[in-house]
């Protein structure tokens, strides 16, 4: 079970600057083990499956299941979905990391890089994390550390993300991270028996390590 940290999160702010510790070799495979990336106040590292419930509590209400696909209902559900991200990470076909505040044992949230295109040069990129830590930064943290990740030590050059047109956190979140407005997906998201919008983000390899640069040259 989760700790009580969620109890007192208003003096919690996550680092969401783009530089992370990470202890993981160039050359090493992804696909044998995700690292542990560290940031202020959090960490990201791959899901296991004590995280299920942990999971469970934070994506089962509906302000946030509303702009997702449906996540699994059950512990059991979200166990499966553990193993299969971990078996597709063995096949190099995608990876998950969970998204743990300090102070916490389990997961409160999870960001997901799946291929898309051969050899990894095309990804898709999704996020969710419970409504309590809304507004705490942990999620600008958690992406920056992500797409530093993937655009380091994958074969990635475009990560897209799709963003239903309500979601206004989502979308604006996206905008920071200096992801490009590509168009709208006319009714592409089968939700509640309605078909929603989404809007197309992208971001380039050249696009994060520019960005990258220049957070670099304003923190020294």
């Amino acid at each position: 079970m989760m700790t009580k940290v969620t109890q007192n999160l208003e003096p919690i702010r996550f680092d969401a600057a783009p530089a992370a510790n990470v202890n993981f070799n160039v050359d090493a495979d992804w696909t044998t083990g995700l690292p542990v990336l560290t940031g202020r106040k959090m960490m990201l590292r791959e899901l296991v499956k004590s995280d299920a419930l942990s999971l469970l509590s934070m994506l089962k209400s509906e302000e946030v299941a509303k702009f997702i696909s449906p996540p699994p209902t059950t512990p059991d559900g979200f166990e499966r979905f553990i193993a299969w991200a971990q078996r597709e990470r063995q096949a190099g076909n995608q990876f998950t990391f969970g998204m743990v505040p300090e102070g916490c044992e389990h997961a409160v949230g999870l960001v997901q890089v799946r291929a898309i295109a051969p050899r990894f040069s095309v990804a898709e990129w999704g996020f969710a994390v419970g409504s309590a830590f809304w507004g705490t930064g942990m999620f600008l943290a958690s992406a920056r550390m992500t797409l530093d990740f993937a655009f380091q030590h994958t074969s990635v050059n475009r990560l897209e993300a799709r963003a239903v047109v309500q979601n206004a956190r989502g979308n604006g979140a996206l905008r920071k991270l200096g992801a490009v407005q590509e168009g709208v997906l006319r009714g592409s998201l089968l939700k509640d028996g309605k078909h929603l919008d989404q809007i197309m983000w992208s971001i380039l390899s050249q696009d994060w390590f520019q960005a990258k640069a220049v957070w670099s040259a304003v923190l020294q």
